[in-house]
């Protein structure tokens, strides 16, 4: 499961996923935020939330990729992830080498406490 959200005031997009998600459920996310994205300016923050997330359909790689490529074309200047458990990283530190240049700052944090405050400051 999935849910996406834009915060046009703070300049912010959200992702959360959670349970079990489907190769399925990532390729319907990335169509959703490239229509969410279209206005975007660049130098948004996104928020990536891993809290809930059980598993995630290791078919589903290529959307994932999908909707990294779809950030970095459009200029994203923070990415704030959660990953309460490291075990469940899904990859995403490996393939934020491959699809974003250095000027992208990310920041990974284990609860959503502490990323809600990096975002605040």
């Amino acid at each position: 499961m999935f849910s996406v959200e834009t915060d046009d005031i703070n300049r912010l997009v959200k992702i959360s996923w959670s349970e079990n998600v489907s190769a399925d459920e990532m390729r319907t996310c990335a169509e959703e935020l490239r229509a969410l994205t279209a206005d975007v300016k660049p130098g948004f923050r996104l928020l990536s939330d891993l809290t809930g997330l059980k598993s995630m359909d290791p078919t589903g790689a290529s959307y994932i990729a999908a909707i990294m490529d779809l950030f970095a074309a459009k200029q994203v200047g923070l990415i704030v992830r959660v990953i309460p458990d490291p075990r469940k990283d899904i990859g995403l530190n490996i393939l934020s080498y491959f699809h974003y240049d250095s000027h992208v700052r990310v920041e990974t944090y284990q609860n959503l406490r502490d990323a809600l405050q990096s975002l605040s400051d």
